[in-house]
């Protein structure tokens, strides 16, 4: 292994020219009365302090090769120094080294012990040395260091798993799972230790996704390895957490039948997995277990089953929990109160949760602004924006002061109801409360003026949020993309787009389904086309959504030919069309007054899986009138009806005028 020269030693002091002898008499107590781990080895025959100040005062290096041979001569210090620790055993240098290696402070002189006991061959168990120098460099987050200490010997199991283990503790993923892959190749099997700091580090980070967790499984299940209780432990919270339920609960199942004890917090991370994702009585299912196995539910262990309840919209069983928990002896947190008013307030229980405020004054929870938050954006999505008022009266009675995310919710709000005016003073208000807006705020009203028709004002916003100094993303670009193109400001588009760029954003599937949709509804198909092809070249994969913008584009002008070729793109491209496609193929076959290719698009549904909607029979329909065949649109509203849609104002008024034009025909 390399390890670091040592320079000309420096001129010694007097007391280290003849430093004295380790001492031949036994400890007669190994009492200690000190926490100097330094001072529990001198209790154990030997000083170690004129060869710690020795390395202390001598400069060193980076370990490389040069050192790794054993010198042609000896300083004198070094000689003494060297006869007199020559009978220390493997297991004192192994001490010592921890306990320099337990403080960031001593970690160099940790480095130059080992580095001095290589040189002089002093330590036949060196592998273990350099093993404990690259854990503590790891933790300390030296990994660069740890790497030099392992170059060049060929790697054996001991520095492999502390070489995996240093990169895992310093979230360096990349590095820990291609040196797995080495020591598998190399013969050698990894400890249980990386698997779980590995898996800890892809949980702790947000890299793990189900791929890499099922590598991981079938590489212990090729070398026929059983999970030991903590990487069990950690597998389950990592898999629940990338939302593969499935595979969390078969882990679950072979950790219970093979008796390997699980923690709260694992159980707790399964149960919220499945309740987030509407699996209601599997996560009951594993929190009676729990409670089976003699754990007593916490109170996060409640919010994840309320959370459940709280997404599939069942209010009886979130107060049956809420309840539950009183009897039990949990009371309830901030977060519990907020689930159970997000309830009442999905269910249009405002006063239940209002009186749920109150109960938290009574039971000193105070809520924050986050719950008013989340009865505020109850509203909105309920299109009932005039409450807010009421959220603001209540928040204030209860003493608590809007953030930044409440501010963001009520100006996404009033944007989205139209009322600018309103959302402007919220953002006037959010300054005067010392609140900076964020990226989310400045681009929320933004785009609110760009759905408004209020392009001036938008464009205003966006200089102001320049001068502010507040970042942009790609997603402000993308806002004013699509503004500039409804204005059909072409060179505005392209110098947004060229200074986007300049700032190191690159467009993604959002900026090129945006141009091509501009791009295509004022005919400027090249470019569309143009924008396609760049995205492609750029690694990024067409969505279905900006095939349907293209294959609108084409219908809206009657270019079916154009249309279908597009159509033609996207199956090649992979991308199994959705239903926007192919009622947008349908309207491009009826605005070219091809009926029958229309039809064919139908039978290519029905076929396919597809099911037709409401907006399927009505295209059909107007294809039909267009070229005056009313009397087969009746035979298409009845087989709307009989396929399970309802139909919609613009279906039956074109039902009425095929009747009414049918009707004339005969009556003349």
């Amino acid at each position: 292994m390399l390890l670091l020269p040592q320079p000309p030693l420096s001129r010694p002091s007097p007391s280290l020219r003849h430093p004295p002898p380790p001492s031949a008499t036994p400890s007669t107590s190994p009492t200690i009365t000190t926490s100097d781990p330094i001072l529990s080895l001198h209790s154990r025959h030997y000083d170690f302090s004129p060869l710690l100040h020795h390395l202390s005062t001598t400069t060193t290096t980076t370990p490389t090769t040069t050192t790794t041979h054993s010198p042609t001569h000896l300083d004198p210090i070094d000689h003494h120094l060297v006869e007199s620790y020559r009978a220390v055993p493997a297991g004192l240098w192994h001490a010592l080294l921890k306990s320099l290696c337990s403080s960031p402070s001593t970690l160099s002189s940790a480095s130059s012990l080992v580095s001095w006991l290589d040189r002089h061959r002093l330590c036949f168990s060196l592998e273990l040395l350099y093993s404990i120098l690259i854990h503590a460099l790891g933790r300390s987050d030296r990994l660069y260091e740890a790497f030099l200490l392992s170059r060049e010997n060929p790697l054996t199991p001991l520095t492999y798993n502390a070489l995996i283990s240093a990169c895992a503790r310093c979230d360096d993923l990349e590095k820990a799972l291609n040196l797995m892959s080495r020591m598998r190749r190399d013969g050698f099997l990894s400890d249980y230790i990386n698997y779980s700091l590995i898996v800890q580090s892809l949980t702790r980070t947000n890299k793990a996704d189900s791929t890499v967790l099922r590598k991981i499984c079938d590489e212990l299940e090729s070398d026929m390895i059983e999970l030991d209780g903590q990487l069990s432990n950690d597998l389950i919270v990592a898999f629940a957490k990338v939302g593969d339920c499935d595979q969390a609960l078969l882990l679950l199942g072979d950790a219970q039948a093979r008796g390997l004890t699980l923690k709260s917090a694992t159980l707790v991370s399964l149960i919220s997995a499945l309740g987030g994702g509407g699996r209601i009585s599997e996560a009951e299912a594993v929190f009676e277990e729990m409670k089976e196995q003699g754990l007593k539910p916490r109170v996060r262990a409640y919010n994840a089953l309320l959370k459940g309840y709280v997404k599939v919209g069942s209010l009886r069983d979130a107060e049956a929990v809420f309840a539950e928990m009183g009897r039990s002896g949990v009371a309830p947190d901030e977060r519990s109160y907020s689930l159970l008013i997000d309830a009442y307030n999905n269910a249009g229980r405002w006063e239940s949760a209002r009186i749920i405020l109150k109960e938290m004054e009574m039971n000193n929870v105070r809520p924050n602004s986050y719950v008013f938050s989340r009865i505020l954006a109850s509203f909105r999505d309920k299109g009932e924006w005039q409450r807010s008022f009421l959220v603001l009266k209540e928040m204030r009675n209860n003493g608590v002061h809007p953030d930044r995310h409440f501010y963001n919710v009520m100006i996404d709000m009033f944007g989205k109801y139209n009322c600018l005016n309103h959302a402007m003073d919220a953002f006037e208000q959010m300054k005067m409360d010392g609140i900076t807006p964020d990226t989310v705020t400045w681009n929320t009203l933004i785009d609110g003026h760009c759905k408004s028709g209020r392009h001036d004002k938008a464009e205003e916003l966006f200089g102001l949020m320049e001068e502010s100094g507040c970042p942009m993303c790609t997603t402000t670009y993308n806002i004013m993309i699509h503004s500039y193109g409804e204005q059909e400001r072409w060179e505005s588009v392209q110098r947004v787009l060229e200074k986007m760029k300049s700032q190191g954003l690159l467009p993604n599937v959002v900026t090129y389904t945006t141009l091509v949709d501009i791009y295509g509804r004022s005919g400027r198909f090249n470019d569309a086309i143009d924008c396609l092809d760049d995205m492609k070249a750029n690694g990024l994969k067409p969505s279905p959504t900006m095939y349907n913008a293209l294959v609108n584009a084409y219908a809206q002008r009657g270019l079916s030919e154009q249309a279908i070729n597009a159509f033609r793109i996207m199956r090649a491209d992979g991308i199994k069309p959705s239903i926007l496609v192919l009622n947008s193929l349908i309207n491009a076959f009826g605005e070219d007054r091809r009926d029958a290719e229309a039809f064919a698009i139908l039978r290519y549904m029905k076929e396919n899986g597809v099911k037709p909607d409401v907006v399927t029979f009505t295209t059909l329909m107007k294809a039909l009138i267009r070229v005056e065949k009313y009397e087969k649109v009746p035979a298409v509203y009845e087989e709307m009806i009989v396929s399970g849609c309802t139909p919609d104002r613009k279906a039956r008024a074109m039902l009425r005028s095929a009747l009414r034009y049918m009707k004339q025909t005969l009556a003349s």
